[in-house]
């Protein structure tokens, strides 16, 4: 009976889901920094009773809703992002962005506007629900990274006693097809760290290097050198990914530059191999600059933890995903992600699942990955995000009320 009613609202709330997406996608904001989005989300709640609360340093809204069935119950938090890319948008649809260089790249609008689409099922149901439920709509995902912030602000105590549960759900378009769920237990995304390597010799003129100090060589020495530690020092059942995105250095042909300067981001998927690797790039890049009698500064920056499903709650979810669209639209991952996300935060609190699904328009094997100019998602997700974040708070107050 809640799994139709459920479904039901969700399936009748889909058009005014689908205008407020629309509009979250056309108004696209970045960082921390989040006002039309905050207002436009506002405004979407209002009239529900719950209990809200928006950030004192950042654009966030947390929202609680007091069950009123008999019966302690327990809190459970549901996310939603709210943030876009610095990217320039060539989608093609007709409600693109209106803000130049700004873009929903990674499907946070559909994220914001399917938590709304579950507080406004689980008011609804109200009095099916013993128990609180908070709903977390986040900015910053994409870094500079807003789990942190609102959780120092009190996000994990907005019921007034700890969370027992907290969900996430991300939208795909590539590698899933429409409407399946994806998952599986234990490390679901990775560790994500940076670091920055600043190299500094002697710079002069192409023709006599050896009265020069050549930071260029020693720096690619050193990517190569990184390279070679993985396949070297790490388990190869234990992945390691290291990237160098950026590198640059020198002006002109026949100069020898003074500094070159190089970084980029490693994600692993244990915290051992986290910790080594941590310890192996100062040590390598400083070896090498030694051995060219160069100076070489590094910025180590530890990024978001990795995020890890709790066994019982990736089954509990998983259940819900069968119960409510059939065994056919679950896929068990595999392997982790390679990406990271600052849910991790929240997790390291409660037991957790961060769960993907397919929202690709069209063939997901021909689809535009995220992040890309010209993505789109299917609007009509919306339904089931919604009504998988819903059932899960309903299911939990309803077994353990």
């Amino acid at each position: 009976m809640t799994k139709s009613a459920v479904l039901g609202l969700a399936e009748t709330l889909l058009p005014e889901l689908v205008a407020l997406r629309r509009a979250l996608h056309q108004v696209p904001e970045i960082g921390l920094d989040l006002p039309k989005t905050q207002k436009l989300l506002l405004d979407a709640l209002e009239g529900l009773g719950l209990e809200i609360t928006v950030g004192r340093e950042l654009n966030s809204i947390v929202a609680v809703l007091r069950g009123e069935k008999e019966g302690p119950g327990r809190v459970v938090l549901l996310r939603g992002d709210m943030d876009a890319l610095p990217v320039t948008e060539d989608s093609g649809v007709d409600y693109s962005s209106t803000h130049e260089g700004a873009m929903h790249a990674c499907g946070h609008d559909l994220h914001s506007a399917g938590l709304v689409g579950a507080a406004k099922i689980l008011s609804a149901m109200r009095k099916e629900i013993a128990g609180d439920v908070i709903f977390m709509f986040q900015p910053g995902e994409e870094d500079p990274g807003g789990a942190l912030p609102m959780i120092n602000e009190g996000l994990l105590e907005a019921a007034g006693r700890p969370i027992d549960a907290a969900y996430s759900v991300h939208v795909h378009t590539q590698g899933l097809p429409f409407g399946v769920f994806r998952s599986m237990p234990g490390t679901i995304c990775a560790h994500c760290d940076e670091f920055s390597v600043r190299v500094k010799g002697a710079g002069g003129h192409a023709s006599a290097p050896a009265r020069c100090k050549d930071p260029l060589p020693a720096a690619c020495e050193m990517v190569l050198a990184l390279q070679a530690q993985i396949t070297r020092s790490f388990n190869i059942f234990d992945p390691l990914v290291l990237t160098v995105g950026r590198f640059i250095g020198g002006s002109k042909d026949n100069v020898i530059p003074e500094v070159v300067e190089f970084g980029g981001t490693i994600r692993s998927f244990s915290e051992s191999t986290r910790s080594l690797i941590a310890e192996i790039v100062p040590r390598v890049v400083r070896g090498i600059a030694d051995a060219h009698g160069l100076e070489v500064e590094i910025d180590y920056v530890p990024g978001y933890p990795g995020c890890v499903n709790d066994p019982n709650e990736f089954e509990f979810a998983k259940d819900v995903v069968t119960d409510l669209f059939g065994a056919e639209n679950f896929i068990q991952s595999t392997t982790p992600a390679g990406s990271g996300d600052d849910f991790a935060y929240v997790m390291q609190h409660a037991p957790s699942a961060y769960f993907g699904v397919g929202a690709a328009l069209g063939d997901h094997e021909k689809a535009a990955p995220g992040h890309s100019p010209q993505v789109v998602f299917d609007d009509a997700i919306l339904e089931r995000t919604s009504a998988f974040l819903a059932e899960l708070a309903l299911r939990h107050s309803r077994e353990t009320a």
